[in-house]
């Protein structure tokens, strides 16, 4: 549920900030699940790939609906594009592409609203 959903339901919200010296939740540390693997998150994927050809390069895509990228292995949080689907799906499809021995794991950054704005949020704090 994105912070717009959850406000239309009961009101304003105040966010906690992420820095604070006791975390009430592990999702709320600086970083939250970083794969071991190298992992970018990037606005131009074709651009990025172009820069690291040769490497072993495993992608982390919102949907199907891009062109087709010469990399080692792709994996879709949502193959229709659905958020809420991308959102429960986004650790596992890291955690999958974690195992794959790559040089690399880049991840598609998404427009910053809605339930994105919390995709992109978690997808920050894997690549630190």
């Amino acid at each position: 549920m994105s912070l717009e959903d959850i406000t239309s339901i009961i009101g304003p919200v105040t966010v906690k900030n992420n820095k604070e010296q006791a975390p009430i939740a592990p999702g709320m540390l600086e970083k939250h699940y970083a794969p071991r693997t190298t992992t970018y998150l990037v606005d131009d994927i074709s651009e990025f790939i172009a820069l690291h050809a040769g490497k072993k390069i495993g992608l982390l895509l919102h949907s199907t609906d891009h062109p087709d990228y010469a990399v080692t292995q792709v994996n879709y949080l949502s193959k229709t594009g659905h958020l809420k689907e991308a959102a429960s799906r986004l650790y596992n499809a890291m955690h999958e592409l974690d195992q794959l021995d790559l040089d690399m794991i880049v991840a598609q950054r998404l427009p910053d609203h809605d339930l994105r704005k919390s995709i992109n949020d978690r997808l920050k704090r894997a690549t630190k």
